[in-house]
């Protein structure tokens, strides 16, 4: 309950009353319209059932949400929540409330893959089946129309809200992958005390490379590392920017107090450095990742010590 709660707080739209008046001009929702839906409370009512099951019954036949139909209990939360729906579409009471329950079905919707163009695909059905028992139980066609249009306005009410979380969730679900992603593309990994690893794989942007020095600066701190070795094999190509990137993330860990050597240089990489007229004098290479970590482990003052050969190397400081 409670987490559900903080989500419908922190959805992208504002539950103020304001923010309900407002969606209700848009779609220009009018006294008059509400005293037309609250005749259709009752054909409404008796006939809930039918358009719940056609409403999921599309659902089902598009294949498009399997994930709703795949546990029992979830597709009854989500039948529930269309009853009460169909009921609150004519009490007419459209406050902070009813969008609330509007939030709360389509955070539903989302956490179970109902994209948007499939719930408005449904969502056509519903308001196809309730248009056509509304124009075969008032026998004035004009009055008819006027009440289905009046409801229509609710319906499209509810559509703003809804896709507007939809859309919402999605967006949240793709920056939270993109987090993901990015973190690891840029691990920083503790070897041993006061010894850290950097590999970078792939391409280095303005973006990335800024990551990279800020979750390196990090590391040196949190773990109080003297000694980095960054791998650079993963990388295919260097050029100015590259390369004032790596110059400028090995100053700052030096101004922490970190010495960084620089491993896996290949020889295209290597000659585009010099060709860039970069100062080599001010970085510490290795031909390898496991020439940098001697080198590391040297200047920490750790040693590999042989043992026997049942217990193999080990390491003392």
């Amino acid at each position: 309950m409670l987490d559900q709660q903080s989500r419908l707080q922190s959805s992208s739209i504002p539950l103020t009353e304001a923010e309900v008046d407002r969606r209700k001009r848009i779609v220009d929702l009018s006294g008059e319209d509400i005293s037309r839906i609250v005749t259709l409370r009752n054909m409404v009512a008796e006939q809930t059932d039918r358009y719940v099951d056609a409403f999921f019954r599309y659902l089902d036949d598009l294949g498009e949400a399997p994930a709703l139909f795949g546990k029992r209990e979830v597709l009854e939360e989500a039948k529930r929540r269309k009853r009460e729906h169909l009921a609150a579409m004519t009490a007419a009471q459209y406050d902070r409330g009813y969008v609330e329950q509007r939030i709360a079905l389509a955070l539903l919707y989302s956490r179970h893959g109902v994209s948007t163009p499939v719930f408005l695909g449904a969502f056509h059905q519903l308001l196809r089946a309730l248009g056509n028992d509304i124009m075969k139980s008032v026998k004035d066609p004009n009055d008819a129309f006027q009440r289905f249009m009046s409801l229509k306005k609710v319906a499209f009410f509810d559509i703003g809200i809804m896709t507007d979380v939809l859309i919402s969730e999605r967006e949240r679900t793709i920056n939270l992958q993109q987090d993901a992603i990015r973190e690891l593309s840029t691990p920083v990994l503790q070897v041993r005390e006061g010894l850290l690893i950097l590999p970078i794989i792939g391409m280095i942007d303005s973006q990335r490379a800024k990551q990279l020095t800020d979750g390196l600066l990090r590391s040196i701190r949190a773990n109080r590392a003297r000694m980095v070795v960054m791998d650079i094999t993963g990388v295919a190509a260097v050029d100015s920017k590259v390369a004032n990137h790596l110059i400028q993330t090995i100053a700052a860990a030096r101004l922490m107090g970190s010495t960084v050597i620089v491993t896996g240089l290949s020889a295209d990489v290597a000659q585009a450095l010099v060709a860039l007229g970069v100062d080599l004098g001010k970085i510490s290479t290795t031909g390898d990742l496991q020439g940098g970590l001697e080198e590391a482990e040297r200047m920490l003052g750790y040693r590999v010590v042989r043992g026997n050969e049942t217990t193999g190397p080990r390491l003392s400081a």
